[in-house]
């Protein structure tokens, strides 16, 4: 009995076709995937914190992106692209037209069907990135911001409902309620 081969294909035919495809995909090892569609309250708490980092970082050498702008994690042994739900970088050697190498912060909206991936093999691979700073998680379900700082090592830090969320990479502070303006959330930061 043959079994099927998986096929890795090059990063120039990934970037190639990204032009080109209706559908977001990310390339993990050679391989790539299709990303899932998101939902109203992963757009809205993508678009109302994008708003605020970009108005705050008015002026700075720094950029927010959107979830549309790759980031390239790159090791002499790996060769991945993701889409982070935004990501900001301030380096000025990071201007390749279709992703970015040195984000100082990165934040991904949690969904059913990404949340276990995000906090494992995603966190795996960005942490592996020496620029990055700050890796976040945010809930979509709750007004819960999960912020891991890298120092020694990664430390978490927890932000609910009535409180403010510092982005110390960007020297940034934003209300979680400002975060989460527009949604109707149930028990907002019971769990």
């Amino acid at each position: 009995m043959a079994f099927a081969e998986k096929l890795k294909i090059s990063i120039e035919d990934y970037l190639q076709g990204e032009l080109l495809s209706d559908i977001k995909h990310e390339y993990v090892g050679g391989e790539v995937y299709a990303m899932v569609g998101v939902k109203r309250a992963h757009d809205t708490i993508a678009m109302n914190l994008i708003a605020h980092v970009h108005a705050h970082l008015r002026g700075s050498p720094c950029r927010v992106h959107s979830g549309e702008m790759k980031v390239r994690v790159q090791t002499e042994t790996d060769d991945n692209f993701f889409y982070p739900d935004l990501h900001v970088t301030c380096s000025a050697d990071d201007t390749h037209e279709h992703f970015n190498t040195q984000p100082k912060l990165i934040v991904e909206i949690l969904s059913d069907a990404t949340e276990r991936y995000d906090r494992s093999e995603k966190f795996h691979h960005y942490r592996k990135l020496t620029s990055l700073e700050e890796y976040v998680l945010i809930a979509q379900d709750t007004q819960r911001v999960e912020c891991y700082r890298r120092d020694e090592q990664w430390d978490l830090l927890l932000f609910q409902q009535g409180q403010a969320v510092f982005f110390a990479s960007i020297d940034c502070v934003v209300e979680i309620g400002d975060i989460y303006e527009g949604l109707c959330l149930g028990n907002d930061g019971d769990d």
